[in-house]
């Protein structure tokens, strides 16, 4: 009985610990109008060797981590500020990171992953963000854009610090987490089944966009 307790005190430790770690969940709208530059505007294009986007996945018992590389996207900035832009996510490229790579774990998650379980990458090998509006709140860059994930599109604000320095340019988003049940993506998710018991994976995913890109 004291072996039962304690492990499910150590269990629920976990679940508030994975909680309290976890990037704000982003708001999410239906699809806007994509933003369109001035024609002054100065354009960069994504360096995709130096571009990734770092994912973390919850389930009770812990987390996974990894990254997904960009395959292509541009920019438009006026006076250093940006004003419009998109990239295109290669979901095939899907790393696990947590796993080391010669263990069969990672092969399996990452298999996984990209099944029709979840991202079903066969039929949706890219998902894409484009920029709908830029605003200045609370001192931070936000950007909205739409998100699209299986032929989903939801749009998001995430606040992002973007820097120039001569022809390069860098995006960085803060930690930022989305609920993957409004993309459609349904594997163990308790929006989606009601007989799951402790066998449920978390809606949320949590994000951070790292992109670097170069004057076009």
């Amino acid at each position: 009985m004291k072996n039962k307790i304690f492990s499910l005190t150590i269990l629920m430790l976990v679940i508030i610990t994975s909680c309290k770690d976890k990037a704000n969940e982003v708001e999410t709208k239906d699809a806007e109008k994509v933003a369109k530059a001035e024609e002054s505007a100065v354009s960069y294009t994504v360096d995709t060797d130096n571009s990734l986007i770092m994912w973390k996945g919850f389930k009770p018992t812990g987390s996974h981590n990894g990254v997904i590389t960009v395959s292509g996207g541009d920019f438009e900035l006026k006076d250093d500020n940006l004003q419009s832009g998109s990239v295109t996510i290669d979901m095939k490229s899907i790393e696990v990171l947590d796993i080391p790579k010669e263990e069969k774990g990672n092969a399996k998650l990452k298999g996984h992953l990209t099944s029709a379980d979840f991202f079903d990458v066969e039929t949706y090998p890219y998902a894409n963000f484009a920029i709908t509006d830029v605003s200045e709140s609370d001192g931070k860059t936000m950007i909205e854009g739409n998100l699209t994930i299986k032929d989903v599109t939801n749009n998001i604000s995430i606040p992002v610090t973007t820097t120039v320095d001569g022809d390069r340019m860098t995006l960085k988003s803060e930690k930022f987490t989305i609920d993957r049940s409004k993309w459609n993506v349904r594997y163990g998710s308790k929006s989606f089944f009601d007989d799951l018991g402790d066998s449920f994976i978390n809606d949320d995913i949590e994000l951070q966009i790292d992109v670097n890109a170069s004057k076009s």
